[in-house]
């Protein structure tokens, strides 16, 4: 009997009957994150394991503080990935929808047989879907799944998977941890993952950099919508300055929303092509930011979500900053009275 997602023991049974004996390159989204990369290392080794050889495929390079998750295991680009032979079933791991991936993944591997995923935004778009928005992270529902099969979770799995859940939880922090998360975690120190490890290779080896970066960013803090929402941005150029990367925003947003009286928090950051990349997280999912990116094209969770846009920095923060203040409303709207 499963222990942790009986609802898709089948669904899960079916992916992997589908999978059995071919080749599998496992997609992560751009720019990939913990739960990202946690994901696709556990299920490339669980399916390699099984028999069904599998590779990791991402359109951007693994993040410096993430490569000691990938020990043994077979990343390539997004290049490469254009040359696997036909025969290569996909299975897109954490993107909320078929682009998250990239335009040349999305294009090169059109017809996805799986997607493993817990966006609240993602509708569905391969033969066999696995999405639970009630999991923290994508990691959780692979981590409960293998588990619930008898799949044999190694170390190095092991490893993977609780970093996974250890960052989208924010540090078991965010309202989206529930007991199941911190169970399944458990297990997975059973079978050799190492909490400091994950905590020193994840959040103690920040660059001089990085701790720039994030002193240009909350110079830019400001207070909206009466205080309850803080924006902050990135300039043009400000990588070049700082000695950093795209990889290096991580987190950064969190330091808006953590301000005591701030309900929602966002960081803009300009892109060369003339948009912009933003990231929004919030306390409390009745503010539903997937909702408020959906709105740009984007989409996530309801505590945490991202869009891309092709629009100017001030427009698009007004047009923004229009979005939020009616979800603000609505949300006061429909809260109960007396």
């Amino acid at each position: 009997m499963a222990r942790f997602y009986p609802q898709w023991a089948e669904a899960f049974g079916e992916l992997l009957a589908r999978l059995a004996g071919r080749k599998v390159a496992v997609i992560g989204h751009a720019r990939p994150d913990g739960d990202c990369i946690g994901s696709q290392v556990a299920l490339a080794r669980l399916l390699s394991a099984a028999g069904s050889p599998a590779v990791c495929v991402n359109a951007d390079p693994v993040p410096r503080r993430l490569r000691y998750l990938a020990t043994g295991s077979d990343f390539i680009r997004t290049d490469a990935a254009l040359t696997l032979p036909p025969e290569y079933a996909a299975v897109f791991v954490d993107c909320a929808d078929h682009g998250r991936a990239g335009d040349r993944l999305r294009t090169r591997f059109a017809a996805p047989l799986g997607n493993l995923d817990h966006h609240l935004s993602n509708a569905g778009y391969a033969a066999v879907n696995l999405v639970d928005c009630a999991s923290a992270a994508t990691c959780e529902l692979l981590a409960g799944l293998a588990l619930d099969r008898g799949l044999p979770v190694d170390a190095i799995t092991a490893r993977a998977l609780y970093a996974g859940i250890l960052t989208d939880t924010g540090q078991f922090r965010f309202n989206s941890t529930s007991e199941r998360s911190l169970v399944l975690a458990g297990e997975l120190v059973a079978r050799g993952a190492s909490p400091s490890e994950a905590g020193y290779e994840l959040y103690e080896r920040e660059t001089a950099g990085k701790l720039q970066l994030l002193q240009r960013f909350l110079a830019t803090l400001q207070f909206e919508c009466g205080g309850r929402v803080c924006l902050g941005f990135l300039p043009l150029g400000v990588f070049a300055e700082t000695g950093t990367s795209a990889e290096d925003t991580e987190g950064l947003v969190d330091h808006a929303r953590c301000i005591d009286g701030v309900d929602i928090g966002a960081l803009i950051e300009e892109r060369p092509d003339g948009g912009v990349k933003a990231s929004l997280r919030a306390k409390d999912p009745v503010f539903r930011l997937d909702l408020v990116a959906g709105h740009f094209q984007g989409g996530g969770h309801a505590c945490a979500a991202g869009l891309s846009v092709g629009l100017d920095r001030a427009t698009f923060r007004a047009e923004l900053l229009a979005v939020l203040a009616e979800r603000l409303r609505a949300v006061a709207a429909a809260a109960p009275t007396g």
